[in-house]
């Protein structure tokens, strides 16, 4: 009995102890859509912060303290996140990378605010997330009003004289895209011959396909999420339409290719500068792979999401949120996606996005300003 309770006391001890080790560890969380449509876009965003998580701790932490990373997900409902961030910010954590449909980030960003979170997003494009002077926002991409500025030199460059439709999905990010989109073809003098809405979640775009094909549209660009634009392509040839199909960031998924099949050959998309081909992402790229991962996407700019919270929190020796932010707007910082810098709002101070080409493969590659 005696030697029961002694392994009984040494027992309470070690648990004791580990509570208390686990007490020391600061936690952070990523929120994305980690079921649901998007899931993909989830899926790249925890594969960067866990990655990005375990390579901080591997090198000793922050302020001495172990990182513990948490899991939201948001399911890219704007309730849900709403609720994801009011859980986070309850529990006093000091930093959320999130979310990724700018539908989620916005009223999160709310939730966060008030709750005392620091908030950088590697995804949403929305201007609205950076222009409602909140003192916690920041994101590692760009915007929509650049996006749409590319991808409408592209039309105007390629498709001067053909006709052209614009398609969003009512959502934040889908009808931003595409309202920017617009907005940019027209100031260039070119106007778009059909602009039409859809619902996200739809199936059938049978009807839509038909209106572009009795137009003649030549391209179809896209305001939306890969799953719908998917299904789109795959009903235009269905139909024997050849018209491309080009959207924005929300393509940048392999998944989209196995929603399409070889049809995917030739469609666009609007994304910044592959990441993996960056020097400063190899020797993390190699570490992905050997994982089987690739980091496609927003995974690599999850990590630089981190990277920034981590270095700032380092220079500012406190996870204060409030003093985090003026330490990350003040300084310039070494990520995976190189040198990032803020300005006043929390937005990046260096864009550019390119344009990208799918093949029949299923893989995409950056293409020069001209299309060739």
């Amino acid at each position: 009995m005696k030697s029961l309770k002694l392994i009984g006391l040494a027992l309470g001890a070690s648990l004791a102890l580990s509570t208390t080790a686990l007490a020391q560890d600061i936690s952070i969380a990523v929120a994305g859509p980690m079921t649901g449509g998007e899931s993909a876009f989830g899926r790249q965003m925890k594969n960067g912060a866990e990655q990005a998580v375990a390579d901080i701790n591997a090198a000793g932490g922050v302020l001495g303290k172990k990182l513990a990373l948490q899991i939201g997900d948001d399911a890219c409902d704007p309730k849900q996140a709403r609720s994801v961030a009011e859980k986070f910010a309850s529990a006093k954590i000091p930093f959320v990378a999130g979310h990724f449909c700018s539908s989620s980030s916005i009223p999160a960003s709310e939730a966060y605010a008030d709750g005392n979170v620091l908030q950088i997003t590697p995804a949403s494009t929305n201007p609205l997330f950076t222009e409602r002077k909140l003192w916690n926002v920041a994101r590692v991409c760009g915007r929509d009003d650049q996006q749409g500025l590319v991808a409408a030199d592209y039309i105007v460059k390629n498709y001067k004289g053909k006709n052209v439709a614009i398609l969003n999905d009512k959502t934040t990010y889908g009808k931003g895209l595409a309202d920017e989109t617009k907005k940019a073809l027209n100031k260039a003098g070119f106007t778009e011959k059909m602009f039409e809405s859809y619902n996200k979640g739809d199936k059938d775009f049978n009807s839509i396909v038909s209106r572009l094909k009795r137009d003649n549209i030549d391209l179809v660009f896209v305001g939306g999420y890969h799953q719908e634009a998917g299904l789109i392509l795959r009903q235009m040839r269905d139909q024997g339409l050849k018209t491309v199909l080009m959207a924005g960031d929300a393509m940048n998924d392999k998944e989209f290719a196995s929603i399409t099949g070889p049809a995917a050959e030739g469609t666009l998309f609007t994304f910044g500068p592959d990441p993996r081909n960056k020097a400063t992402a190899k020797a993390i790229v190699e570490k992905f792979k050997a994982k089987n991962i690739d980091p496609e996407g927003y995974t690599l700019y999850t990590y630089a999401a981190m990277q920034v919270w981590t270095q700032a929190v380092a220079k500012a020796k406190t996870t204060d949120p409030k003093k985090v932010m003026e330490t990350i707007k003040a300084g310039d910082w070494d990520t995976v996606l190189g040198k990032l810098s803020f300005d006043a709002k929390g937005d990046i101070k260096v864009i550019d996005y390119v344009v990208y080409k799918w093949d029949a493969k299923g893989n995409y590659t950056e293409i020069n300003p001209k299309g060739s």
